[in-house]
């Protein structure tokens, strides 16, 4: 039996979360059941964003998921071709805020905003940092931790994931005390890459091929269906 593929993502619920010691998520259950038809094991390690990079960097890991595409990253990752999760980047403030958002960030600029370290929020966010027409974000190294900086009124609008950020507020019985403004940032397609200096380049390829094929079948919008209720197509 092949040795398993150690690959890395973080606590980022409701794709990707340990609970009772088992990782669970959506996305867990389409890289597992990807992999299950190559007849690869793997092990899912989660662990901070910004270590799971530096290990795809490194090569001490052999793929990371669920990962934005940036011309940075792709010096050191080979991504995966087909999207593995399409994701939605919004906007978040306390529900008293007075700030509005039209979809020019410009307008925002004399806001603070909180970040995740080493997370991409897609380019049009990641290049309005920077531009500096979004001066430098604090950073916090969890989401968790993004959402109790914004409650205690840290800084004035939170970047997140869409369902990242309406998964913690629900987990954390604050769904009241934020709002998500409108209209989103940007959507984005994130993959699943491989560390170009294990050389999966081949295993990329299958994996792409296993991917489509469940998009195709229609396995990939079942485990979504009985995982979540996000709206893909959104």
């Amino acid at each position: 039996m092949a040795a398993p593929l150690e690959l890395v993502t973080l606590q980022y619920p409701p794709y990707q979360y340990e609970e009772n010691g088992e990782t669970k998520g959506f996305v867990v259950e389409i890289v597992k059941e990807a992999f299950r038809r190559l007849q690869q094991p793997i092990k899912i390690t989660l662990m901070p964003w910004t270590r799971s990079i530096k290990m795809i960097e490194d090569g001490t890991a052999d793929a990371i998921f669920t990962a934005y595409k940036t011309p940075e990253r792709e010096l050191f990752a080979d991504y995966s071709k087909e999207v593995l999760m399409p994701q939605t980047v919004s906007l978040f403030v306390l529900k008293d805020s007075t700030i509005k958002f039209d979809g020019d960030l410009y307008k925002l600029a004399h806001y603070s905003f909180g970040v995740v370290s080493k997370v991409s929020y897609g380019d049009i966010f990641d290049n309005a940092v920077k531009n500096k027409i979004i001066k430098t974000p604090d950073i916090t190294y969890t989401g968790e931790q993004n959402i109790e900086k914004l409650l205690a009124g840290r800084f004035d609008v939170l970047v997140s994931n869409k369902y990242g950020a309406l998964d913690i507020l629900k987990r954390k019985g604050v769904m009241d005390k934020v709002s998500e403004l409108a209209p989103e940032v940007q959507a984005i397609p994130s993959f699943m890459a491989f560390s170009k200096k294990r050389n999966l380049s081949q295993l990329r390829d299958r994996f792409d091929e296993v991917l489509l094929t469940m998009k195709k079948d229609g396995s990939y919008e079942r485990i979504v269906a009985s995982q979540s209720n996000v709206n893909l197509k959104k």
